[in-house]
């Protein structure tokens, strides 16, 4: 009775981008009902740490992921700036968009998750208390 939705991320084109489809399908027969996802984004320390560890998993495909991930964010691995830095371009973007957009309403899955009824929480009655809410 616990409405659960699924976050598939990061998706890393030409590298999982391909299980999108089963993730949902696996998610819809598991009870989950609403979908979201979020592309790789390499901020930071972030960026090297990945970049070193894709180059030695997967040395044929890295230059070309890496174009990819470059190309959703503006030519850059990462665009931090202020309602940019959640959301991403281009033409792979919006093919993995649209894939999990198909893939998400054929298993029947809303987009957002449902509002949450917080109207039967409350806090504990003495700080530290926690075990009440129970």
């Amino acid at each position: 009775g616990v409405p659960t939705s699924v976050l598939v991320s990061p998706v890393i084109p030409a590298l999982n981008d391909h299980e999108i489809e089963a993730i949902l399908a696996a998610a819809a027969r598991a009870g989950a009902v609403s979908a979201s996802c979020v592309a790789l984004r390499l901020p930071g320390a972030v960026a090297p740490l990945f970049k070193a560890w894709l180059k030695e998993a997967y040395p044929a495909r890295a230059k070309r992921i890496l174009r990819y991930v470059r190309e959703m964010h503006g030519g850059q691995d990462y665009n931090p700036e202020f309602g940019k830095r959640m959301t991403d371009s281009g033409v792979y973007a919006n093919l993995i968009l649209r894939r999990f957009d198909g893939a998400r309403k054929r298993e029947g899955l809303a987009e957002r998750q449902l509002a949450l009824n917080c109207s039967l929480f409350s806090p504990p009655s003495k700080s530290g208390d926690q075990l009440s809410l129970f």
